[in-house]
């Protein structure tokens, strides 16, 4: 049996509110497509209080954001405008480019909380420039899987013959498992690149202790036995390995530094278009925040 890996995450703040970034990591760049994680919250908002992120650009990759409390507004240069509630996938691939914005609606200022996840998936060399797309998700399209004790919902690709219906282009898992005390379950290495994040509860992978905020490598071959020891939340995510490097810079991904140049430079000329009720723009930072 192999040792796991684990990774912990650093505290950050996102659009005034308390995140755990688990990758870009030292240890590991990637999991499968994986390349960025966010775990938002758990965020308790004053009256008044919400997630603001204004308009800012992407490039080469596809933002997944799932949440598990709280409401969140999303706005883009394609002109969507969808509000994300719990358990749904909202997946914007940007291809080429596109600007988003991200946050609390203002008749939701209410107090309460924000919980949830926000990845980055690279997308394969050939469609780095594509067009930018977007689709979303609710709750109930996305299967749910019942097995002795564990509720799965699986979020995107396969797993135990159920297949998601949120379209990515390459093999990628990605499901919340909710375990009930004392219930264990296999996790079969039908995906290559895997890891394990514990939202909330006790549990352990082989003999390996989860902790919160922790990104957990499980072996590429043979199967993982996770137990939990009481209610326990468990982020499953990974996939096929990348297709080459990849560098992030800001908010930009590419196999070629010459896109993130070029990115830069439509950025700073306001040439990725306009998001309807936006008027603020994030500044291009001075320094780089992670590089491959």
């Amino acid at each position: 049996m192999s040792e796991l890996i684990h990774i912990a995450g650093r505290a950050e703040t996102v659009g005034g509110l308390p995140i755990s970034r688990l990758l870009p990591a030292v240890q590991r760049r990637a999991v499968g497509p994986f390349v960025f994680v966010d775990h938002i919250g758990p965020a308790e908002l004053a009256p008044g209080q919400g997630l603001d992120v204004p308009p800012h650009p992407h490039i080469g990759l596809a933002t997944v954001t799932y949440l598990f409390e709280g409401i969140q507004l999303h706005r883009d240069t394609l002109g969507n405008e969808v509000l994300i509630e719990p358990g749904d996938i909202n997946l914007m691939t940007a291809g080429r480019g596109i600007a988003h914005a991200e946050r609390t609606p203002a008749n939701a200022r209410n107090g309460g909380k924000l919980h949830g996840v926000q990845t980055w998936i690279a997308l394969p060399r050939p469609l780095e420039q594509c067009s930018p797309h977007f689709e979303h998700y609710p709750e109930q399209q996305l299967p749910r899987i019942n097995r002795d004790g564990v509720q799965i919902h699986l979020l995107i690709g396969q797993l135990f013959g159920h297949i998601s219906p949120v379209a990515v282009e390459s093999p990628t898992i990605y499901a919340v498992l909710d375990l009930a005390p004392g219930a264990s379950i296999s996790i079969p290495a039908d995906y290559a690149e895997r890891a394990l994040m514990l939202i909330h509860g006790e549990a352990h992978a082989d003999n390996s202790v989860l902790a919160v905020n922790e990104l957990v490598l499980l072996p590429q071959t043979g199967d993982t036995q996770i137990t939990a020891t009481q209610a326990t939340r468990v982020l499953l995510l990974g996939g096929a390995p990348l297709d080459g490097p990849r560098t992030l810079w800001w908010n930009f991904v590419a196999s070629d530094r010459e896109l993130i140049e070029a990115a830069k430079v439509a950025w700073q000329e306001d040439r990725f278009g306009h998001i309807p009720n936006e008027t603020e723009r994030l500044p291009l930072p001075i320094k780089r925040l992670s590089a491959d």
